[in-house]
């Protein structure tokens, strides 16, 4: 049999008992004018003047659109003055003559109860209409996540896939070396901002799974020398297993919903896919053959399951009905699959191709046709989907056992490092947060 290093380590323990990289764009990438946000009265307050985040949350939009492959914002400038009567009535000659085919405004207004409202406005600037809009009202101190759903906003206007940038990502922060090493959860808005721990790293914690829109995080724990699924509550802290027993529990995921985890369990020499309510209950074991099942994913609708299993010899991906059902196997190419993941659009599967000597990042489509390898590898592995499902987070380890993240594109352009303070592994991206 084959196991993923990680598992290695639980069975043999069962046993014993960065803000991204800001991309240039590509060849086809579409030209977006993003002029500064305007205000009708610049007014103070808790978090500056309605003018200071106006011209803040102006930076970010173009920040996080130029992440993009598929977005070329045009540089804000500070000096270029956009009057409030603009932001619904853009002078769409002077952006065409500029190159830009897309147009970005907006405005920041106090709020008599002390919020701003945020209104955000995209244009299609060939046929001189309007394409988008929406408005948030937020605390001062949250127009970071305003200016993120407006980048959103346009984004999704452009490409037609969700925006990215009002998501989180979780990842094991990994710090010391040797006897000292700690590993602790920490969890960052998409961009790097905002990081925070969420473990002290009192105990190894490994594979960590967020909830749709980041409430809850699932992990692995070790207690008493054991893995187990541990479920964690991001806003309070409060922490509690999954399941009841004593079991060797790993590999959790969330339902769509965020209403069941589906996981692995060992209760004997071998580990199966079972599901249970994410507030406790009763598993419902879900596989039964010889072998590893093991690092399952549902799929966006929550009808069926993928996961990997070694019954046929050599580690391959299966999809399953929710209830267990109707398990077929959809790889046949010469490699070990691991480690895969459903796009949010249900089109793809991402995994960890393993060869002798290599783990490379590819991905097939549902049906199990259109492999596609996606990065060089040699050490790269856990793939995580963006919620556009056009971009993946994954871990690079290299030689001298150091970890990064990076992320890559399926237009497949080069893979892009993510700014981290220390190095990190398994990362797990979370969907758009309403």
């Amino acid at each position: 049999m084959i196991f993923k290093p990680k598992h290695l380590l639980l069975l043999a323990t069962a046993c014993s008992l960065s803000a991204a990289a800001q991309a240039q764009g590509t060849a086809a990438a579409t030209v977006v004018a993003i002029p500064p946000l305007s205000t009708p009265d610049d007014k103070p307050t808790s978090a500056g003047s309605t003018l200071s985040i106006a011209w803040q949350a102006t930076q970010l939009v173009a920040q996080d659109l130029r992440a993009t492959s598929e977005v070329m914002p045009l540089p804000p400038q500070q000096k270029d003055f956009y009057s409030y009567p603009e932001v619904t009535a853009p002078t769409f000659s002077r952006w065409r003559s500029q190159g830009a085919k897309m147009l970005v405004t907006g405005f920041v207004q106090a709020r008599q109860d002390g919020r701003v409202t945020f209104g955000c406005y995209v244009y299609d600037v060939d046929k001189g209409r309007e394409v988008a809009r929406k408005g948030f009202v937020v605390s001062p101190d949250e127009w970071q996540r305003a200016a993120h759903k407006c980048s959103g906003l346009a984004y999704t206007a452009v490409t037609g896939a969700p925006g990215i940038f009002d998501t989180r990502i979780v990842y094991v922060a990994e710090g010391g070396s040797g006897r000292t090493k700690i590993d602790r959860l920490a969890i960052m808005d998409s961009d790097g901002s905002n990081h925070r721990y969420l473990t002290s790293g009192d105990t190894m914690v490994l594979t960590p799974r967020l909830s749709r829109k980041a409430a809850r995080v699932a992990y692995v724990s070790y207690i008493a020398g054991r893995p187990r699924v541990q479920v964690m509550d991001v806003a309070s802290g409060n922490v509690r297993p999954l399941v009841a027993n004593d079991a060797i529990t790993f590999a959790p995921r969330f339902s769509p919903d965020g209403s069941r985890i589906v996981f692995s369990m060992m209760l004997g020499p071998n580990s199966d896919i079972y599901v249970v309510s994410a507030d406790g209950g009763v598993p419902q074991r879900l596989t039964t053959a010889p072998g590893i099942d093991t690092d399952p994913s549902f799929s966006p609708d929550g009808s069926r399951i993928l996961f990997e299993s070694d019954r046929s010899g050599t580690q391959q991906l299966y999809v399953m009905n929710a209830d267990g059902t109707n398990v077929r196997r959809v790889s046949f190419g010469g490699a070990a699959y691991a480690a895969p993941a459903w796009s949010p659009d249900g089109e793809w599967i991402a995994y960890t191709r393993r060869e002798p000597g290599a783990r490379r990042i590819a991905v097939i489509r549902a049906d199990g046709s259109g492999e596609r390898v996606l990065t060089a590898g040699p050490g790269d592995e856990g793939p995580s989907w963006a919620a556009s499902s056009r971009e993946i987070i994954f871990q690079r380890s290299d030689p001298g056992g150091s970890s990064s993240l990076l992320r890559v594109s399926l237009d497949g352009s080069e893979p892009r490092p993510v700014a981290l303070p220390q190095n990190g592994s398994d990362p797990d991206w979370s969907g758009v947060m309403d």
